[in-house]
């Protein structure tokens, strides 16, 4: 091996069949995490920070500037025998001794000692030279493969191994030197492959750092980010072909990314009678199966021209787009097929089928749930001021449209084919019906916004009630990263729509509601979870068990709101300090809670935190007495009598600030009794020997402590030291 520069830039590439795009990025970063990882943990230097990863449909590898050539000169230390048991009565070596000596290729002179907490120890000390570099990669690539998240490895020809998909060749250049290893029977040189069609032949890289231009040369555009600009370019190029404007998402240019080498776009075009199906589902067709761009009018409008990216710069691209075109035609045809058929037979035909689908083997069929998500719609309706009778309309309509053939089709269309199918036909339903079929969903993923109609509101609120409630009761919450139902998803719905949509309801109180409206068997099914005839679950009063699900299902749903909140730059000390109160209303939770976050900037702030977590303490050793009214007779320093007039003009203004929920206005009132709260503890001695005065203190700190408490629990808040 070349020894000219300590240092050199490693690559390795492993070239497969066409590696599945979806996960390409996510294992290309683990390969080459794991490459760095076993660096590191052998000692090998290198600039970790200015690592590469690339991949393609046809290769993983990675790029490490600077490696080290070999490992530094590694320290050993062996440790033998304790003292008593190496040296007899005369200080003589024993046999133990010696033998340990002799196992370590040394005289016994040469052993030294090492002091622990423990005793004193013999123990041989040495230096070993590091190992070259090229040795211990062999066994860092292997360990690298072993850690690769592969859910189903892929086994081919007549031998043992498996892999994401078949490899073919592998690359590994330590500089401009070949590092020799195997990795699937393969031996590794200094031949990649170029683009399958444009370069087939093998391509010879000179050394580490030309491998990149290398596979430029041979048609081939290894860097991932390198690829998403040219598809992006290329888009546009083509887009002015079109009249419109493409919408190229971020998935599917990533995904269009992983499927290319060598991208070149393609403006295609459909028949515009296709565009008499919802534009939805065209889009959902051309997007998820056949990895096209779709192309829209001036208004927002879905037109009849698409984008295709072809991995391939063809001389002829007019028979590509041929090849686009006729792909996808049938899949337009069949669109528009079942759309035809399913607005023959009308939305509200579907209900009869949802009573043969089961939802859970406890909670009944689909119809069922919609039943009880009906009227936990009507009830929330009549408390939010929405239309009862149209609430419940939409919930018995929420469901119709899995049924359809084109929801069957297209899963992704669920709500808003039902958004087309119920303001169609011979009595279509209302707008505000209609459009509640497809908000409700919302959001469908993180970066989703909530339903924007109040009816919309009111069923997505239902149906994650129902869902969360139904789902605790037969025993299937989450556990570990195993969700089967969505419940963290729907929680978090369900605690933003009440809080963006600003939907001012009973939590509690509406979780209980969801819970009456399951069936005693979903109960029977959540309590036999214990295994075994000499350990049978126990038997609960029916009542107590739903009161304890609401309760779990309650902090299930804000635990939610605790990463919510951090993604707003709340601290979890605020979030915590509200959350003690478990406010019914999560629309009251984010209103408390933006108090206290602007209390938090006070600079009263950290001394009243302090207070009221001394307050606290001192309540609670006492063990209680703090009921009552205080005697004025009873009050002994002036200190005393300050702070209690300052809490009585407190109270009495906080009254309409209270009754108004003011809770911004109530805190900045309250911080104003800092300067008597300090003076109060700087002067008076609560636990006085005398039982009444005493007693008539904590009254006054139980006053005090509950004004903070209408709010927040301040005392969770970070402190400063009171005044001394």
């Amino acid at each position: 091996m070349s020894t000219n520069n300590p240092n050199a830039s490693l690559l390795i590439e492993i070239g497969t069949e066409e590696l599945p795009p979806k996960s390409l990025d996510v294992l290309a970063q683990a390969f080459a995490d794991a490459i760095i990882e076993g660096l590191g943990k052998s000692g090998v230097t290198m600039d970790a920070s200015g690592a590469r990863t690339f991949c393609s449909p046809r290769r993983l590898a990675v790029l490490i500037p600077a490696v080290a050539r070999q490992q530094p000169e590694q320290a050993l230390e062996r440790r033998g025998p304790a003292l008593a048991a190496g040296l007899d009565a005369n200080g003589e070596p024993t046999r133990a001794l010696g033998g340990f000596a002799a196992s370590c290729g040394v005289e016994v002179s040469a052993l030294e000692k090492l002091e622990t907490d423990k005793g004193t120890w013999f123990v041989h000390r040495a230096t070993q030279a590091g190992q070259p570099t090229a040795a211990l990669l062999p066994a860092i690539l292997g360990d690298a493969i072993k850690a690769l998240p592969i859910p189903k490895p892929m086994r081919w020809g007549d031998h043992g191994f498996a892999f994401v998909r078949p490899a073919h060749w592998l690359v590994i250049l330590h500089g401009a030197d070949i590092v020799p290893a195997e990795l699937f029977g393969l031996q590794s040189g200094r031949q990649s492959r170029g683009h399958r069609f444009h370069h087939a032949g093998p391509v010879d890289v000179a050394d580490a750092d030309s491998w990149l231009d290398a596979m430029r040369s041979a048609n081939v555009l290894a860097d991932p980010a390198e690829r998403r600009i040219r598809i992006t370019e290329e888009v546009a190029r083509v887009s002015g072909e079109t009249g419109g404007t493409p919408r190229l998402s971020s998935d599917l240019l990533d995904e269009i990314a992983n499927l290319t080498e060598w991208p070149v776009a393609i403006a295609c075009s459909f028949d515009r009678d296709f565009l008499a199906v919802p534009q939805e589902a065209l889009v959902t067709t051309m997007e998820a199966n056949q990895k096209f761009i779709p192309v829209f009018d001036g208004a927002g409008n879905l037109s009849e021209h698409f984008i295709g990216v072809a991995n391939i710069d063809s001389k002829d691209p007019a028979e590509i787009r041929k090849g686009y075109e006729r792909v996808i035609r049938p899949r337009f045809a069949d669109a528009r097929f079942f759309y035809d058929e399913d607005r023959k037979q009308g939305l509200e035909s579907f209900q009869k089928s949802l009573n043969s689908v089961t939802y859970q083997q406890s909670l009944g069929s689909v119809w069922d749930k919609s039943i009880r998500v009906a009227e936990l719609a009507r009830v929330i309706a009549n408390r939010v001021g929405v239309d009862a009778a149209l609430a419940t309309r939409a919930a018995a309509l929420g469901k119709c449209d899995l049924m359809s053939r084109m929801v069957g089709e297209f899963p992704e269309l669920q709500g808003t084919m039902g958004r087309y199918y119920a303001s169609q036909g011979e009595k279509p339903e209302s707008a505000e019906v209609a459009s509640a079929l497809d908000e409700f969903y919302r959001p469908r993923n993180a970066g989703d916004g909530i339903a924007e109609g109040r009816l919309g509101q009111v069923l997505a609120v239902a149906e994650r009630l129902d869902t969360l409630a139904g789902i605790f009761a037969v025993g299937q919450k989450p556990s570990g990263n195993k969700d089967p139902f969505a419940l963290r998803r729907a929680a978090l719905g369900l605690a933003r729509t009440l809080i963006e949509g600003a939907l001012d309801i009973d939590l509690k109180a509406h979780l209980a509601e969801a819970l009456a409206g399951l069936p005693e068997a979903a109960f029977a099914a959540g309590t036999s979870k214990t295994k075994g005839k000499d350990n049978p679950p126990p038997v609960l009063d029916a009542g107590k068990r739903r009161d304890e699900l609401a309760i779990e299902i309650y902090e299930f749903i804000v635990d939610r709101l605790r990463g919510y909140y951090s993604e707003k730059d709340v601290s979890s000390d605020a979030f915590e300090a509200v959350r003690a109160l478990s406010p019914s209303s999560l629309l009251d939770f984010d209103r408390r809670l933006r108090a206290v976050v602007t209390f938090a900037g006070l600079p009263e702030a950290e001394a009243l935190a302090a207070a009221n977590k001394r307050i606290g303490n001192i309540l609670r050793q006492a063990g209680g007495g703090t009921a009552g009214e205080i005697d004025a007779a009873l009050l002994e320093s002036d200190a005393e009598r300050e702070l209690v007039a300052a809490l009585a003009e407190a109270e009495s203004d906080c009254k309409p600030l209270i009754a108004d929920a003011d809770y911004v206005g109530l805190l900045k009132r309250l911080a104003a009794l800092r300067e008597p709260i300090d003076r109060f503890f700087d002067g008076v001695m609560v636990m006085a020997d005398d039982e009444a005065v005493r007693r008539n203190r904590l009254i006054l700190l139980g006053r005090l402590r509950s004004m903070f408490l209408r709010v927040a629990d301040i005392s969770l808040l970070p402190t400063a030291p009171l005044q001394s």
